[in-house]
């Protein structure tokens, strides 16, 4: 009688709380590959697929390189497809990459890269993958004893057995919010952005703040300006520097004290942006924002990222009012 979804999400749960049917699931799941946090990708024509192994796929991979099925209990799962297929990510890093990406006629690809390259409907799943897998291998062991701690079957914690401490995985809650004084947005570039790129503001909370806290104090902190209003647009989980929430916002700032002050400590550059500017900026792609001089032109995160989202969403918003 339950839904397709209720009964996915029952399976997986039932698969991180019973050890013995997820070493089960893993016979007949498939697995997402990774070397050294780097997913691997292959190419078809002009598309980037990411391929599942099946697990006779992963046996006759690892028997070439001696090892045995041990290496498969290192696998997190990760998901499962509607008819109860779990799929499993596993980081085979201390393996010989190219023997594998000739084995299986691919490569392994930085993940900032392949998020941006793969089908939309990919890119949550590598990150997220990739997310696990990264807090895995920086939480092996206990940080009160100081002894390892041992995942369980489905990679969903890991458990000291000195002090009986469990550990979870966690994300970082980030705010992300597109400034607007009612007829301009103000987007900015930190050193580290390629060259041109432009975005939303964007920080970490601090430990005891609500949203609506953090969002006020990095507009003033970053762009020295008040914030008088704000909206929540939407969320998304972003791995970068490591496991994220992506927690997206509107504000809107008086335009009679819209006078940008940069915190040169936090930005390279902040300025306001008028619709036309913006509609064309979306329109451009990285590599065709350079100029004959050697400039860049401004161009805005791509559709994958929740920025992308916010800017759109001005622009409708703007050209929806009555003039």
């Amino acid at each position: 009688l339950h839904s397709t979804y209720v009964r996915k999400m029952r399976y997986l749960n039932e698969l991180k709380e019973d050890d013995s049917l997820c070493r089960q699931a893993q016979t007949s799941g498939t697995f997402y590959l990774f070397h050294n946090l780097s997913p691997f990708l292959q190419k078809v024509g002009k598309k980037y697929l990411v391929p599942q192994l099946s697990a006779a796929e992963m046996k006759r991979i690892l028997e070439k390189f001696r090892e045995t099925e041990q290496w498969i209990e290192k696998s997190v799962l990760i998901g499962c497809s509607d008819k109860h297929v779990p799929h499993f990510a596993l980081d085979l890093g201390a393996l010989e990459k190219s023997v594998i990406e000739s084995e299986l006629k691919g490569l392994f690809t930085d993940l900032r890269k392949a998020l941006f390259i793969v089908d939309e409907k990919d890119s949550p799943l590598l990150a997220s993958a990739q997310s696990l897998l990264r807090w895995h291998d920086s939480h092996q062991y206990c940080s009160k004893t100081g002894q390892p701690t041992q995942k369980n079957v489905a990679g969903s914690k890991r458990v000291c057995h000195a002090s009986g401490i469990t550990y979870y995985p966690q994300m970082s809650p980030v705010v992300i919010t597109l400034v607007s004084d009612g007829s301009r947005c103000l987007l900015a570039r930190q050193p580290s952005f390629p060259q041109g790129m432009y975005t939303a503001l964007s920080g970490f909370c601090d430990v005891g703040e609500n949203v609506e806290e953090a969002v006020r104090r990095e507009v003033a902190e970053e762009v020295g300006l008040e914030v008088e209003s704000l909206w929540y647009s939407a969320s998304q989980h972003w791995p970068f520097p490591s496991s994220c929430l992506m927690i997206a916002c509107h504000t809107l700032v008086r335009a009679q004290q819209a006078e940008i002050s940069v915190n040169s400590l936090e930005l390279e550059e902040a300025r306001w942006f008028g619709l036309e500017e913006i509609v064309e900026g979306l329109k451009r792609k990285p590599r065709s924002s350079k100029q004959d001089d050697g400039s860049f032109l401004p161009w805005f995160p791509p559709k994958q990222a929740v920025a992308h989202q916010l800017i759109c969403e001005w622009v409708k918003q703007q050209t929806s009012q009555p003039a």
